[in-house]
């Protein structure tokens, strides 16, 4: 949840700023090479009918702490949802927040890294949008390829001009 809606924000931080055992909740441990992180959800849907916000179904504050080579960050961001707690528990609202975080991962970190889209000088007219929806293409084409390392893939079509070509005009055939 972002600042754009203020009052709901506040009425979410002040729900978990109190101690409240009625609260569901749900844990979870992950490790990833070095990197050890746990995620703790609390949810509630007692703001359901004070928010007076369409579909509202719970509300939840997520804790993540990270160690990764000793190093230790910790963050807390709120959410909302239209599920009930009859839809979803706690333990599977982490579940759908990961496999968000997972979609989010795959397309903005190649945009990011690879493309380097923070450094692009194309900020004029239409021009970002155009440039933003052909890196887009080119992740669907690689990902649709079974390309798994899209770094590589973009060296290797940058060197080899019809593998880039044929990727555009036969996908499914370049990469294999």
């Amino acid at each position: 949840m972002k600042e754009n809606q203020p009052t709901l924000l506040e009425g979410v931080q002040f729900l978990f700023a109190q101690p409240v055992s009625r609260l569901a909740g749900a844990r979870e441990r992950s490790r990833h090479g070095n990197r050890h992180e746990v995620r703790e959800l609390v949810v509630s849907s007692d703001l359901n009918e004070w928010a007076q916000w369409p579909s509202l179904g719970q509300v939840g504050r997520l804790h993540s702490t990270r160690e990764c080579r000793g190093e230790i960050t910790q963050e807390t961001s709120f959410i909302i949802t239209s599920l009930t707690p009859e839809q979803a528990s706690p333990r599977e609202l982490l579940r759908l927040i990961r496999g968000h975080w997972g979609i989010e991962n795959r397309i903005h970190w190649v945009r990011d890294v690879t493309f380097d889209e923070d450094r692009s000088q194309v900020r004029v007219g239409s021009g970002p949008q155009v440039m933003a929806a052909l890196r887009n293409t080119a992740v669907g084409l690689l990902r649709l390829n079974g390309v798994r390392n899209i770094a590589a893939a973009t060296r290797t079509c940058a060197w080899h001009a019809a593998r880039a070509i044929t990727l555009v005009t036969s996908p499914k055939a370049i990469m294999q």
